[in-house]
């Protein structure tokens, strides 16, 4: 069975992974995903991507 593991704010990458050895999962994919920021300058909308969320899948340990 899969399950996706977010990377909070206040935890590292390392934190997420043991919390997911702590459940029993081993990682299978990495993915990152941007986050923007809308602004508009001069009727013009512009999206600056200011962070960024980092989620891995897992899949449970037999």
């Amino acid at each position: 069975m899969k399950k996706e593991f977010e990377v909070m704010e206040n935890e590292t990458i390392g934190d997420c992974l043991k919390r997911m050895e702590q459940e029993g999962y081993k990682v299978i994919k990495r993915t990152e995903k941007p986050i923007f920021k809308e602004e508009t300058h001069k009727g013009k909308t512009n999206y600056i991507p200011i962070s960024r969320k980092i989620i891995f899948q897992g899949v449970k340990e037999s």
